[in-house]
């Protein structure tokens, strides 16, 4: 179990970027995409044996040839702004058929990537995911953050289109964040590394949808971009924005009219930020998800007539 280091790039004082999958990889398409545009190149990877189970097994011949594992790996990169190391995790390590990593196995692989981070002198990480909100769709979705230290409290509020995860409405200045995008901060935390995980908001209704959120994922790179002052193109991203946006536009229209005129509720409600009501109930909620799910039963069944 450990690190495998192709090479030994020379960086200063590197910012590592860190995503993996989650509720519609929005952090994953977030940080994959920085690596594409910025054109980062592989320089390690952490073994996965010991962490995560083959996703793939190749047969030649009528003979087991190998096994493929979900990949984790390190790239960097240098610009003009500074030096990126960038991970990539493929798949987050699980215990007793939980969803998100938590436990031993989770804490050695945060801990393998900060090792390398630090070997390279890393003094700032920043990590990824989602935010399940009672937002809407069509309304461009706000990035929550959360540090792990009060001194970057000051920073992020300078941050565009950026909220503390704390300061939002109703939630009592407390909040919780799932598997190694949260993990990372508090082993970052134990060895004086700034670090900051920045969640893009996705509707609570599009949260099972079988489909990646670009939208949130583009937010994500922007806030990135503003406070690393990258310069970036995101073209790529922004036309699987577009293309999302019609895909969902075409579910959206399909569902009941009941369930449309909830939904819409949730777009007024972002015109009253930050006050930020109770957008629809629990119950209302519930059908909601309900009909969601009925949808997309239908919808399987009808692919597979």
């Amino acid at each position: 179990m450990g690190v495998n280091l192709y090479g030994e790039p020379v960086l200063q004082k590197p910012v590592l970027i860190a995503g993996w999958p989650g509720i519609a990889n929005i952090g994953l398409v977030a940080v994959d995409s920085l690596r594409r545009t910025l054109k980062a190149e592989e320089f390690g990877e952490i073994e996965p044996w010991d962490f995560l189970y083959p996703k793939k097994v190749v047969i030649k011949d009528g003979i087991l040839e190998s096994l493929e594992f979900p990949a984790n790996r390190f790239y960097f990169a240098r610009t003009d702004k500074g030096d990126l190391i960038i991970f990539l995790g493929e798949e987050q390590p699980t215990e007793f058929g939980r969803t998100y990593a938590e436990g031993k196995k989770a804490y050695q692989m945060a801990n393998l990537v900060l090792d390398v981070a630090q070997k390279f002198g890393c003094q700032r990480v920043y990590t990824s995911g989602a935010a399940v909100a009672p937002t809407h769709h069509t309304v461009w979705p706000r990035v929550w953050a959360v540090p792990n230290r009060k001194g970057l409290i000051r920073e992020i509020r300078d941050y565009r289109n950026t909220i503390l995860m704390s300061e939002i409405e109703g939630r009592g200045k407390q909040g919780s964040i799932t598997g190694l995008n949260g993990l990372l901060l508090g082993v970052a935390a134990k060895r004086n590394i700034d670090a900051v995980c920045v969640m893009g908001e996705i509707p609570v209704y599009l949260q099972g949808f079988p489909m990646p959120y670009p939208r949130a994922s583009r937010a994500v790179v922007e806030v990135l971009r503003a406070a690393l002052n990258l310069s970036i193109d995101t073209g790529e991203l922004d036309a699987a924005v577009e293309r999302s946006d019609r895909e969902i536009d075409e579910i959206y229209g399909s569902l009941p009219s009941e369930v449309r005129e909830q939904l819409d509720r949730l777009k007024s409600l972002a015109d009253a930020r930050p006050a930020e009501p109770g957008p629809i109930t629990e119950e209302d909620k519930n059908k909601i998800m309900e009909e969601v799910d009925r949808f997309f039963k239908r919808e399987n069944q009808g692919d597979q007539s």
